[in-house]
């Protein structure tokens, strides 16, 4: 398992950048991007909802809370992934937020 300090480095850094990804999407998402204390959340007005991104330290996680199920993904190889998908965050946020959406145009 990797170490307290690597992880925050490592999910901080890929909350940084899935963060700067969301926020250039605003716009054709129909979302909003917020930042408090380390946790992101992207706030939907239509329909209303909000996915929640964690860094859970102790288990080396990065959580996210959207759709009703809550998804764990481990630092795998460089990079944060759902193992049962093999999905990155990425690719599972984008994946998320369409079917929220209903909006399989949508891109990250």
């Amino acid at each position: 398992m990797v170490d307290e300090q690597t992880f925050r480095r490592d999910s901080d850094a890929a909350l940084e950048q899935l963060k700067q990804r969301l926020i250039d999407g605003e716009d054709l998402g129909g979302y909003e991007t917020e930042e408090n204390n380390g946790v992101l959340n992207v706030v939907f007005d239509a329909p209303k909802a909000k996915f929640v991104f964690t860094p859970n330290t102790p288990v080396r996680q990065i959580w996210i809370s959207a759709l009703s199920t809550s998804f764990k993904l481990d630092w795998a190889d460089g990079k944060f992934v759902l193992p049962k998908t093999g999905e990155e965050l990425d690719a599972l946020t984008e994946r998320l937020i369409k079917e929220h959406t209903d909006d399989d145009t949508f891109e990250l």
